[in-house]
């Protein structure tokens, strides 16, 4: 796996991490039927909250972005994208890992939604997120905190 850290976000990250979305969602939005070259990057603008976000830098580089957004005493976990190019070397799981490891110890609820037919579904089911409610374009999955303190996966 490559070197990697998490670095908090300024707001001056927003174009960077606008642009990766694009890119990354782009596939999954076609077959949807959703992509719009200008809404796609238009909703992280209009998402994007710095102090709950974190840019993913591997080899001193830009490599992607996750936030972890308290709400309602759970967190919503969004913003997770990842440049392709890393994909599949663990990075992503070491990310969300890290992220789980502190929501259990603040005995903290996990909450997102991924794209439906997503590859990233995958991940999170790896690390104990399971399906709560799904509509055409959705899924809706929820995680307990981890009894001890470490995340499955």
């Amino acid at each position: 796996m490559a070197d990697w850290e998490l670095r908090p976000a300024l707001v001056a990250d927003v174009e960077a991490v606008a642009e990766l979305r694009a890119v990354v969602l782009r596939e999954d939005l076609e077959r949807l039927g959703r992509f719009d070259e200008h809404r796609v990057r238009q909703r992280l603008r209009d998402a994007f909250e710095p102090a709950h976000t974190w840019t993913i830098e591997v080899g001193g580089a830009f490599a992607g972005c996750v936030a972890l957004r308290p709400a309602a005493g759970t967190y919503w976990l969004e913003h997770f994208y990842l440049d392709a190019r890393l994909q599949g070397r663990g990075i992503g799981t070491a990310v969300l890992g890290r992220l789980l490891e502190r929501c259990d110890r603040e005995n903290a609820v996990v909450r997102l939604n991924v794209l439906q037919g997503s590859q990233a579904r995958r991940l999170y089911e790896r690390h104990g997120f399971t399906a709560e409610s799904e509509d055409e374009v959705d899924v809706f999955m929820v995680r307990s905190p981890s009894r001890d303190g470490a995340s499955p996966g």
